[in-house]
Order: structure tokens, then C-alpha cells, then sequence
């Protein structure tokens, strides 16, 4: 009597324990729009093996004016939400920063900013030129005692004939978040392409899903992300285990 070999589990994302770059709080960015999409992205992530998620709504004051507030109120809701349904996947709250002057400005009043591990930032810039003043933003950051992590700087596509800017922001002490998703081309060959020349400079220290939605929670499955993942780990810099 034959039996079919049982395959190997392609999405088992246990092995990073801690996703840190998501959008799941309902209704304060372009990512979950409502609680019945933030519950079923979260009960999605726990069935692919993350236990904690930190999710990070945008602060980008043209278009998502998020304060502290705002974002631990949708914390508590999401939360208690989480409770009644009986998931167990423990979520916790930072935000991703767009650097620009609303930014500045709170870095200039000493304003507390939205943190994770050993005080992290997550932070991004514009997707067509990185602001001049960005090293001094940065420096600001790192003197009132925060990590900047740059997030996703696969996806700064303009940079892939200036790789040497990574260099600097290496140099100046920023962290790097890879999206997972990038590995597979999600976001175009462009950025897969500069995000395997960052993994073999051993540039990252961190990775995120970057999820928005349940397109990035279908493509999350895909075979192709889960190997080169294991690769990166096998570098021993990624540190999600730890937050």
C-alpha cells in the first residue's frame, strides 16, 4: 500500500516569531479599513506561525494624521477585540514615520516618539528622492536616544545606481527592515534585485510583512519567500526573535 509523502509546510513563519511592519489597525491608513478586516489579517498572520505583530500605521501628516493617541485608542478596540474572538497572537503598536516637516517638528519639541524593541523607529521617506536633510532627521532621532530602522530600502528604486547612500545610512548607525514580500517579486524584478544585493551585503537587521491586506496575506504563501527568508536568517543578524 502506497502513501503520499506529506509535504513540507511552505509558510511557516514561526522561525521569525515577530512580524514588526504591518497596517492593521481599522480605519486610520491605507491599510485595514474596518475591525472585521484587522481580526481575520491577524487570526491570518497566527495561522502562519507569528505569534506577536507590531503593527505600525503610517504618521504622514499630507494624508494620515495618526497621533499617539489615535493609535493606542485603535490598539485597545483591536485588542479587545482579539480577546472576545479568542485569537492568540499578541499585538502591540508603534507607527511608521514619513520623514517631513510634521516629523521634524516633533523631534524639535521632544515630542515622544512611537517605538519598539530597544527603542526603534520605524521610518521611510519618499519613493522619488530621499529628502536632503534626511542624515540630520536621522542624527536628531539617534540624539534624543532612538534606532532609526529604515524601512523597506529595497524599495527606494532610485537608489539602485546610488548604492553607496546605503553604505551611509549603515555608517551613520540606521538599522534596515526588509519586506518579506520583496524577495519574490512582489513589488517588481527592480526591487527584488536590490533587495538580494542588500542580503548579500548583510545589510538587514529586521523583517516585516508590510501587511496592508489579504492580497499580502495570500502572497505571503508564496513558496519563493519562505527560502530565501531562511537563507537571510541562516546570517544570524535578523533580530525578531528578540523583540
Amino acid at each position: 500500500m502506497f502513501f503520499k509523502k506529506k509535504e513540507a509546510p511552505l509558510h511557516d513563519f514561526s522561525v521569525l516569531g515577530t512580524d514588526l511592519h504591518s497596517h492593521l489597525l481599522p480605519g486610520i491608513d491605507d491599510g485595514s479599513q474596518d475591525m472585521e478586516t484587522s481580526v481575520r489579517l491577524v487570526k491570518g498572520m497566527g495561522q502562519l506561525g507569528f505569534k506577536k505583530l507590531i503593527t505600525t500605521p503610517h504618521i504622514m501628516w499630507d494624508m494620515y494624521k495618526n497621533t499617539n493617541n489615535i493609535i493606542f485608542e485603535k490598539l485597545d478596540e483591536l485588542r479587545a477585540r482579539l480577546k472576545t474572538e479568542e485569537i492568540d497572537v499578541e499585538i502591540d503598536a508603534a507607527a511608521e514615520y514619513f520623514i517631513d516637516d510634521y516629523v521634524e517638528n516633533l523631534l524639535k519639541q521632544k515630542e515622544p516618539l512611537l517605538s519598539f524593541g530597544n527603542k526603534f523607529v520605524l521610518v521611510e521617506f519618499s519613493m522619488a528622492s530621499a529628502p536632503f536633510d534626511l542624515k540630520d532627521v536621522l542624527f536628531e532621532m539617534q540624539l534624543q536616544g532612538y534606532q532609526p530602522v529604515i524601512a523597506h530600502p529595497e524599495r527606494y528604486i532610485y537608489l539602485e545606481k546610488s548604492k553607496n547612500f546605503y553604505a551611509e545610512l549603515r555608517d551613520i548607525g540606521c538599522l534596515f527592515q526588509l519586506n518579506a514580500l520583496s524577495l519574490s517579486g512582489y513589488y517588481g524584478h527592480s526591487v527584488m534585485e536590490l533587495a538580494s544585493y542588500l542580503c548579500k551585503k548583510q545589510y538587514y537587521d529586521l523583517v516585516g510583512s508590510d501587511l496592508h491586506h489579504s492580497r499580502h496575506l495570500n502572497a505571503l504563501q508564496n513558496p519563493t519567500v519562505l527560502p530565501s527568508l531562511k537563507k537571510l536568517l541562516d546570517t544570524n543578524r535578523i533580530q525578531n526573535q528578540s523583540l
